[in-house]
């Protein structure tokens, strides 16, 4: 029997608006039973392209706020619909069901999820892109792919906390 392939989604940008402000980075953490791999697209590797050929072995699309935030950023910015490529679901709903209340990093201290990279927020994650961008810093860039990173990954434990299929 094949394993489901759940993928997890979140995005950084240089503001709230798509139509003037940058996606950044695009984070996808594949899951097929215990295997877990983190794609992570920016620069010269992130393109409308690249993000349908990360998702396209996934059953289903898991993301925190995504449906009014994420996948329209992304579905404006490069014309990616990743809707139209799996089922997604959208775990703040969930979260909410069962009163757990904030984003992502507040749900996860109420879950009793840890990360490496806490005190990072998204304010910080433009000011890491800028200083990559702007000069050159890589050791900045690092660190905003570790942010991601723990964001992609942490869906996965919020997922199976809360007990979503």
């Amino acid at each position: 029997m094949k394993l489901p392939c759940r993928a997890y989604i979140d995005i950084e940008t240089t503001g709230f608006n798509p139509y003037s402000d940058e996606l950044t980075v695009v984070g996808i953490c594949l899951e097929r039973g215990r295997d877990r791999e983190v794609v992570q697209l920016y620069d010269g590797t992130l393109s409308r392209k690249s993000i349908l050929n990360a998702v396209r072995h996934a059953d289903i699309l898991y993301s925190y706020n995504g449906a009014r935030f994420d996948l329209p950023f992304i579905k404006i910015s490069i014309g990616a619909d990743l809707t139209q490529e799996t089922e997604h679901r959208d775990l703040m709903h969930h979260c909410w069901r069962r009163d757990l209340w904030g984003g992502q990093k507040a749900v996860e201290c109420q879950l009793g999820i840890s990360r490496e990279t806490a005190g990072i927020d998204g304010a910080d994650a433009v000011d890491l892109w800028r200083d990559y961008k702007n000069n050159g810093n890589n050791r900045a860039l690092r660190t905003l792919l570790k942010y991601n990173a723990e964001d992609v990954t942490n869906l996965a434990f919020i997922r199976r906390k809360l007990g979503v299929r």
